[in-house]
């Protein structure tokens, strides 16, 4: 049996979230667990800003857990939406593709090459395996399923019944001119308007008037699969409806009572589940949010059905750092999968719990990932010491576990700036990335890489994925006579100093205090001497030093740190690099 995690009510935005589902669950359903959701639409890859429809839902039904109530977690996969383009920089897809556009998404093949039964799985098994990893645990629904079997059958008659009072409801919208934009400190992600046109959002799918008059539902065609449809007659006793497709011009008169192949369209869609299913949260993107969008046309529809709007929070967008803005049309959109490449489970959760929902921030695919996990080390040893602030410990506990138990975790996490300098300079050679980990803490040595994994894994991906080749470190193989020999005086007493206290501070610390101490030692300071009792040419003169240290071990004025690239070089060899 897993041991449940403890509570962390506190302030945070999880708890505040926490109290107000619980509460409002307990008013509507008592005694029945709580229902949280998100919506994901696999019509291509599943990127980082999505996280965020699941991250949410899930920090707070984990919090929810460990107060020992129970709760469910429903994603539902919106596989039975229409593949709406062609996603660019896909393997294996090209315009030929075109031809599907219309099509369900379980009815699209997969890429090519993929093992999978048709494209939506293909894309949704990413990210299936990816929540896997980050701990999220939750019920999936596929939506091919729930209308292809008539468990919505209802739900359908029912909203075809009252259609007239869904138009209404959406005239209400349809009069009124937009707002005139405000100015946005960021331009609208591309990719989560795609996303959300998967899932019916962008573009706002809400039923046409046809010769039937307004019709909240599109049948897929029974000779091409496409969705391009009008309703041409209904009749509410016999549910008999005659549709036509523009595609292909395929027509047929179907008992809508027992017809399976086709679906609500979005506005009308979204609120039914939520009533269907009792949610009592559920976020949505700032797309959703606006006058008129979906979410808010949903909390008057909803009614139809006899449910309630969930509590749902607007979610900013995420960005990111060292990559392309997000974008699926383009190609080349960070999953879930492509961050869990580069960096542990722990801190990915945490830079979605830290924020509130309503709060954007990036993930670091570039040089920033090294200050995030120097700032993510740097809480863990707060935590440790107990001087960490309630927020920021909350925070922390819900990166490391859920309530189900922590996380996998790596036993010794040295710093990452460390190990993917090791992994840059060693290029895969475990032997050799294991000899300088090993010196780099004489008192706690480490023995195997396993000891720094998953971390060291992280870091090396990482060097080998995103850091450009002009700017990987090649140690020389031999020494720049040349420029030895063009030194001043003082120039090579700095390198004497060096060398003659590489024995005594072979350590990670100690070549730390070794190369910021010769500057200070010539200019005769104590080599303890802290920068409030140093002159500002102090600075200057170890900047000099560094960049004359990284022409003589790597040919360029900068380079991985000089404690771990002098460990990462060896003695014998920086000895003679420096001229000795």
């Amino acid at each position: 049996m897993p041991i449940v995690a403890q509570s962390t009510e506190t302030t945070d935005w999880v708890s505040r979230f926490a109290d107000e589902v619980i509460e409002e669950s307990e008013r509507r359903a008592p005694g029945k667990p709580v229902v949280v959701a998100s919506g994901l639409s696999p019509s291509g890859p599943i990127h980082l800003g999505n996280l965020r429809e699941v991250m949410t839902p899930h920090l707070v039904a984990d919090e929810i857990r460990r107060r020992g109530h129970q709760v469910r977690h429903l994603i539902s996969w919106d596989d039975y939406d229409r593949y709406r383009k062609v996603p660019a920089g896909i393997a294996g897809v090209d315009a030929s593709w075109a031809e599907h556009i219309g099509k369900p998404l379980t009815s699209v093949p997969a890429p090519e090459g993929s093992s999978y039964a048709n494209w939506a799985e293909h894309f949704k098994a990413a990210m299936v395996e990816s929540l896997a990893e980050l701990g999220v645990e939750f019920d999936g629904i596929s939506q091919t399923a729930q209308y292809t079997s008539g468990v919505y059958r209802e739900q359908i008659l029912h909203a075809i019944k009252h259609r007239g009072d869904i138009d209404a409801i959406l005239g209400q919208y349809r009069t009124k001119k937009a707002p005139a934009k405000k100015q946005q400190q960021k331009a609208v992600d591309e990719a989560e308007l795609e996303a959300a046109e998967g899932s019916g959002a962008a573009g706002e799918d809400d039923g046409s008037s046809t010769a039937a008059g307004y019709f909240p539902y599109k049948p897929y065609c029974g000779n091409c699969e496409k969705d391009l449809t009008t309703v041409t007659s209904y009749d509410d006793d016999s549910t008999e409806l005659t549709y036509a497709c523009t595609a292909c011009g395929f027509s047929e008169t179907v008992r809508l009572n027992e017809f399976n192949r086709g679906k609500l369209v979005w506005k009308v869609d979204w609120p039914m589940r939520w009533a269907y299913e009792g949610v009592i949260f559920e976020p949505s993107g700032v797309d959703h949010s606006s006058p008129g969008s979906s979410f808010q046309v949903g909390g008057q529809i909803v009614g139809i059905f006899g449910g309630q709007q969930p509590i749902g929070p607007m979610y900013a967008f995420v960005g990111i750092s060292g990559m392309a803005k997000m974008s699926s049309s383009r190609g080349g959109v960070p999953t879930p999968a492509d961050a869990l490449k580069i960096m542990e489970p722990q801190l990915l959760r945490w830079l979605y719990a830290r924020r509130r929902p309503n709060q954007s921030f990036k993930v670091a695919f570039d040089q920033e990932i090294q200050r995030l996990y120097d700032e993510w080390d740097r809480l863990d040893a707060k935590v440790a010491d107990g001087s960490v602030l309630p927020a920021d410990a909350a925070a922390h506990a819900r990166a490391v576990g859920t309530a189900a138990g922590d996380l996998t975790r790596t036993a010794l996490p040295l710093p990452y700036r460390t190990l993917a300098s090791v992994a840059d300079i060693t290029a895969g050679h475990e032997d050799q990335a294991l000899r300088i980990l090993s010196e780099l803490d004489p008192e706690q040595p480490l023995t195997s890489l396993d000891e720094a994994r998953p971390r060291y894994d992280k870091a090396e991906a990482w060097i080998n994925t995103h850091v450009p080749a002009d700017q990987r470190t090649i140690v020389r193989d031999e020494a720049d006579a040349e420029l030895l020999k063009s030194l001043d005086e003082a120039s090579q007493q700095s390198l004497r100093l060096l060398l003659d206290g590489l024995a005594e501070h072979w350590s990670l610390d100690g070549l730390t205090h070794l190369v910021y101490g010769v500057p200070k030692v010539q200019a005769g300071f104590s080599a303890d001497a802290t920068p409030k009792e140093l002159p500002p040419e102090i600075k200057t003169a170890q900047r000099s030093f560094f960049a004359l240290l990284y022409h003589l071990l790597v040919g360029r004025d900068t380079g991985p740190r000089l404690p771990t690239l002098l460990l990462a070089v060896g003695q014998e060899r920086v000895r003679a690099l420096l001229g000795e």
